[in-house]
């Protein structure tokens, strides 16, 4: 199988493994116990705790550790409307589902969403959030980079804006971490999630990137467990994995964007060899390892189904929101037709993928579109 859905999830690393089979065996101890074995497994996790804060440029201090990005961002939500009075949140209008379903579940219980569009280059619209009422908005939050086009926002000024105003504000960072170069401290952002899964961890660990400043109401309470944001004893062996996922990605960062955009740039030239081929978002900074595109005519779902059939994975869209039948919300949000956004396949790739792959990918695509080699040369390029 060619394997190029990264953004859904990666394959857990060798080494990552290796990190983590002690702590699913010989150090089975509660790190919370005060004997040896207790003190060896908290040790592991402060080291991990050290690692995931040097990925993102925080103190290990500011590192809340959960069971993924959908907690991260649930806690970083809820946790701040559970301290607060009701009033207005702002958001992004592409927004993951672990981010727009908890703030529909607030709008619910009496709390007002302004949400921020974007421009069909996949970018928020800073004039709008500039045109705010500030005195209303209780806080913010805005995505760092698109899980399905890879637009990259250009987070820093708004988070000052928003900062110098005194608003708390969130970015769900879980696909850019050890795809781009992030900087938790100079982004100006009071609260940043991760996930380890996404970096080649293990499923089921992740992390809020907290400012101290910052006051949240616990989802889970007992035991006082991370810094009592977070209650229930700790899964060492995922929080080590999730450790020694982000010193790799932090270590072979450069490396690795470098071989994933030009894999993206070798599939989008392929891709201009095929008519009606619409690559989304094309001319915004993007993540180096993704692709979006639609072919006018074509469903999506269709298509990816029949990529599965001869042995190569990609997604329509989020992974979290696959099944719907429904045009992608992002695509739709950037002003993309709906009969266009349904034609939607997303490629994502991994460190381990090769040219030679997405040259296979070309050619099954193409056949899969009814054309051949030859047909495909010198027609119409992406628009």
């Amino acid at each position: 199988m060619l394997y190029f859905d990264h953004n859904a999830t990666t394959p857990l690393d060798e080494r990552v493994l290796e990190a983590m089979a002690p702590y699913l065996g010989a150090f089975y101890g509660n790190p919370s116990s005060l004997y040896r074995m207790g003190r060896i497994c908290r040790g592991a996790i402060d080291t991990a705790r050290e690692q995931v804060a040097a990925l993102v440029g925080a103190h290990p201090s500011e590192v809340v550790f959960t069971s993924g990005g959908t907690e991260a961002n649930n806690l970083a939500l809820k946790g701040l409307a559970f301290a607060r009075e009701p009033g207005l949140i702002v958001a992004g209008a592409t927004e993951h589902p672990s981010v727009s379903e908890p703030l529909e579940f607030l709008k619910a219980r009496g709390w007002r969403i302004a949400t921020i569009p974007v421009g069909r280059d996949g970018l928020a619209d800073v004039a709008f959030i500039e045109s705010l009422p500030a005195g209303e908005i209780r806080f913010a939050t805005l995505m760092l980079a698109n899980n399905e086009t890879g637009v990259i926002q250009d987070i820093a000024p708004i988070a000052g804006w928003f900062r110098e105003l005194g608003i708390v504000f969130h970015c769900d960072a879980v696909q850019a971490a050890g795809k781009i170069a992030i900087d938790f401290k100079a982004s100006g952002v009071h609260m940043m999630s991760l996930s380890g899964h996404k970096i080649y961890g293990p499923k089921g660990v992740g992390a809020l990137i907290l400012d101290k400043a910052v006051m949240l109401e616990p989802l889970l309470h007992g035991g006082g467990q991370e810094q009592g944001l977070r209650g229930g004893t700790e899964n060492v062996a995922a929080i080590v994995g999730f450790g020694k996922a982000a010193e790799l990605a932090l270590s072979e960062l450069e490396e690795r964007r470098a071989r994933l955009l030009g894999l993206r740039e070798r599939l989008e030239a392929g891709l201009k060899t095929i008519p009606g081929a619409v690559v989304f978002a094309e001319g915004s900074e993007r993540l180096p390892n993704t692709v979006q595109f639609g072919i006018a005519g074509y469903d999506g779902e269709a298509l990816v189904m029949n990529l599965d059939r001869q042995g190569i994975a990609v997604s329509s869209g989020s992974a979290c929101a696959s099944g719907a039948g429904e045009p992608s919300p992002v695509l739709v949000a950037m002003g993309v037709e709906p009969e266009v956004a349904k034609s939607a396949v997303r490629v994502s790739f991994g460190k381990s993928n090769t040219e030679t792959e997405v040259d296979r990918f070309l050619d099954v695509l193409k056949k899969l579109v009814g054309i051949s080699t030859s047909e495909s040369r010198g027609v119409m390029p992406i628009i």
